[in-house]
């Protein structure tokens, strides 16, 4: 999927002159955790986050440092600390280096950006101009949208069982030598041998993602034994 296809294309955006009560204001009002702050000819100069309103004097949670620290850390970041938790208008506070995607960006981009940079909205630009934003919220919808819809049809027992090896045969965390996979009236059968418990619940969604299952067996041992990593076929019980 592609940016295009999630962004919220209506954004509530704030000018850098505005204050920072009332970009507060805005963030309650429409439930967003941030806004995107345009100048005057419509152009991204910086983005104002439910983070930026964390350190404050007026809520008395601005950062206090001890008198000899404060003569070993830069005049710099002091200064910039002071100006964030004291600053009353927008863009003395803003981001003002902005991440950004285009709409034709994919999705996988998109969290990539804010896993690396620890942020939750991306302003959508088309030739300068915000056109949306994506969030997090977006992801939400997407998810609900693109899950697996219950099978028309039922499946038959051959056919869960290919899909559910087939799964497994793309991962490593599979333990290929020493698992058994069974299927009879859409029921899963899983025995075998894993040598880590977090395989046992990724085995388990891997069944269980599959259409026409009904039930899963879990009959796996835990075991510090070590376990040839072979990358045979999946030894298949027959029921």
């Amino acid at each position: 999927m592609k940016v295009a296809d999630v962004m919220e294309r209506g954004v509530i955006s704030i000018t850098p002159e505005s204050s920072v009560t009332k970009a507060a204001r805005m963030m309650l009002l429409y439930e967003i955790s941030g806004l995107p702050v345009l100048d005057s000819s419509g152009r991204l100069v910086g983005i104002v986050t439910e983070g930026d309103f964390l350190r404050r004097a007026e809520i008395g949670t601005e950062l206090h440092r001890k008198r000899l620290v404060e003569l070993l850390v830069d005049i710099g970041p002091l200064a910039e600390e002071y100006a964030h938790s004291h600053g009353r208008k927008v863009e003395e506070v803003m981001t003002r280096d902005v991440v950004t995607v285009t709409e034709d960006a994919s999705l996988e981009e998109v969290v990539r950006l804010m896993e690396r940079h620890r942020i939750k909205r991306v302003p959508v630009l088309r030739d300068a101009q915000v056109i949306g934003i994506v969030s997090r919220a977006n992801f939400l919808h997407a998810l609900i949208v693109l899950s697996p819809k219950p099978a028309s049809a039922p499946a038959s027992d051959a056919a869960i069982r290919e899909q559910i090896l087939a799964e497994l045969e793309k991962h490593a965390w599979t333990p290929r030598a020493a698992l058994n996979v069974g299927v009879k009236d859409g029921i899963v059968d899983l025995d075998g041998v894993i040598l880590d418990e977090r395989q046992r619940a990724a085995l388990c969604i891997a069944a269980e993602n599959v259409p026409g299952v009904q039930e899963i067996r879990d009959r796996l041992v835990l075991s510090q034994a070590p376990v040839s990593p072979a990358r045979g076929a999946l030894p298949i019980h027959a029921d």
